[in-house]
C-alpha cells in the first residue's frame, strides 16, 4: 500500500483520490471548500478542508510523510505553482501536478515538479489515435515522444515471425506483447520465432512518429 495526498477536488482530483482509495491505498484529500470534502469523506482515508497554499497547514497535516502528492488544482496557475513549491520544500518524495498550458507546465517543471499532466490533452490524443485508424485498440502516452499502442496486427505482418519481420530494425519499434485475438491470452515478450496471425493484437512500444507509420502498412 502506498500513501497519497490529493490537493484539489475538482472532477480530476476527485477521480484520482477515490480511485486510489478504491485500489487500497491510503489517501489524504485536501480542498479549501468544505462541501467538496464532505462529498469524498466516505470514499478516502482522510478528507480535510484547508488552504494548501499555507505551508503551515501542509506541515500540520504531515504531508511530508506521504509517498506522493498530486496537485489537481489546474484553473489557478498561481495557486497550483505555490502548492507545488510548498510540497517540494516540505520534502514530499514525488509531486505530480495538473497543468492547463505549456507555460504552466514549464513553470511547474522549473520549481521541481516530478511529473506534469495534461489530462484533457492526453485524453484528446487517445481519442484522436482511436478515430484515426480502426486498428488502434488502446493508446498510452509515455512522454511527448514515446507511446505504447495496442493495435490489430497489420496485414503485412500476418503469417510472419518476429524474426522475419525484424521489427526493431525495419520499423524502429518493439513488440512487447501479443494477444491471440482481442479476448485471448496475452503473450508477454514473445520470442523471435513467434508467428503472427490474422486477428492478433500487437502491443508496440516506440516513438510516436514510428508508431504512426505502422498504420500505413
Amino acid at each position: 500500500m502506498k500513501t497519497f495526498v490529493v490537493i484539489g477536488l475538482g472532477r480530476f482530483g476527485t477521480a484520482v483520490a477515490t480511485e486510489l482509495s478504491a485500489l487500497g491505498h491510503e489517501v489524504l484529500a485536501i480542498d479549501g471548500v468544505e462541501e467538496k470534502i464532505q462529498q469524498v469523506a466516505d470514499q478516502v482515508t482522510h478528507a480535510v478542508a484547508g488552504d494548501a497554499r499555507d505551508p503551515a497547514v501542509l506541515r500540520a497535516l504531515g504531508v511530508r510523510n506521504y509517498d506522493c502528492a498530486i496537485v489537481a488544482v489546474g484553473s489557478d496557475v498561481g495557486t497550483s505553482v505555490l502548492i507545488a513549491l510548498n510540497l517540494k520544500e516540505l520534502g514530499v518524495g514525488q509531486v505530480i501536478c495538473k497543468a492547463r498550458s505549456h507555460v504552466h507546465r514549464k513553470v511547474l517543471e522549473k520549481i521541481g515538479a516530478d511529473r506534469v499532466l495534461f489530462p484533457e490533452h492526453e485524453m484528446g490524443v487517445k481519442l484522436a489515435q482511436g478515430l484515426s485508424s480502426s486498428n488502434v485498440l488502446n493508446f498510452i502516452e509515455l512522454s511527448e515522444d514515446f507511446s505504447i499502442i495496442e493495435t490489430a496486427v497489420p496485414r503485412a505482418w500476418q503469417g510472419k515471425t518476429l524474426r522475419e519481420l525484424d521489427v526493431r530494425a525495419r520499423y524502429h519499434v518493439n513488440v512487447i506483447a501479443v494477444r491471440r485475438g482481442r479476448a485471448g491470452e496475452l503473450n508477454i515478450a514473445p520470442g523471435a520465432d513467434y508467428r503472427l496471425e490474422s486477428g492478433d493484437v500487437a502491443v508496440t512500444l516506440g516513438r510516436d512518429e514510428d508508431i504512426n507509420r505502422l498504420q500505413d502498412l
